[in-house]
């Protein structure tokens, strides 16, 4: 039987690893859910597919009137699993016209509470703290919002308020439609981050969570909260995947920065 060629060897190993991690991802998007969780319905997760065409709509509805900010503020942009701060550039641009600055988290894609992630996060927001001299406000849709808690438990004093958009902070992690995707493509179980949380455990500052009844993706018990998890919060009626761009949720937004 012919053998392969020695330098093929490393090669063939790094084949049989990539297939076992892909299996090892598998079986983890494949766990049987051993809890039971509320889950939105079907209809409702159909219609975050109405996202694609926001553009389209933005064109032909008239263009947000957007008041100056009583406070400016520098404010970094969270995005939720799966987006890229692009996903959030809109909102960006909205909170800028107010007089806001808005930054982005400085690390791309959001693949993921992992620890790499999560420090660079970190760094990130001390790094706008030296720079500004001030405290600054995390706004965090979904994962980004449950991250952007972690990180102001640790660090209070330079984060003067934390807005959630939609964020599954509270009761089971797995009472939403993504934990499955959320496990195969970050790579452990979605109750397992790869740093110490407590997600339901309220940050030292200010804490409002957005939330909406008509959220396709995180139940709206778990982006509500409870009493204790958060100060307050504010009902909207946008789809998860409208956090970030609809007129209601943007003036929310603009409405919470401005709130002292």
């Amino acid at each position: 039987m012919a053998t392969l060629p020695f330098k093929d060897i490393p090669l063939r190993e790094a084949a049989l690893q990539h297939k076992a991690e892909l299996a090892r991802r598998w079986a983890l998007a494949s766990e049987p859910c051993a809890e039971e969780v509320s889950t939105p319905p079907t209809k409702l997760l159909l219609g975050e597919l109405g996202w694609v065409a926001e553009p389209l709509k933005r064109l032909f509805r008239p263009a947000l009137d957007i008041p100056q900010a009583r406070h400016p503020q520098t404010v970094m942009l969270l995005p939720g699993f799966g987006a890229h701060p692009i996903r959030m550039r809109y909102m960006a641009r909205q909170l800028e016209k107010a007089g806001h600055t808005a930054k982005r988290w400085g690390v791309g894609y959001n693949f993921g509470a992992t620890e790499d992630r999560f420090r660079k996060v970190e760094n990130r927001l001390i790094d706008l703290f030296d720079r500004k001299g001030e405290p600054v406000v995390l706004v965090g849709w979904s994962l980004g919002g449950v991250m952007a808690r972690e990180i102001a438990k640790l660090h209070p004093e330079k984060v003067s308020k934390i807005i959630t958009m939609g964020s599954p902070f509270s009761g089971s992690p797995r009472a939403n439609n993504g934990w499955r995707a959320y496990q195969a493509i970050a790579g452990h179980r979605v109750d397992e981050p790869e740093f110490d949380a407590i997600p339901a455990e309220k940050p030292p500052v200010e804490t409002i969570a957005l939330w909406s009844p008509r959220d396709g993706v995180v139940s709206p018990r778990s982006a509500c909260g409870r009493p204790g998890e958060r100060d307050r919060t504010v009902c909207l009626r946008c789809t998860h995947m409208g956090f970030v761009n609809t007129p209601e949720a943007i003036e929310a937004v603009l409405r919470e920065l401005d709130a002292r």
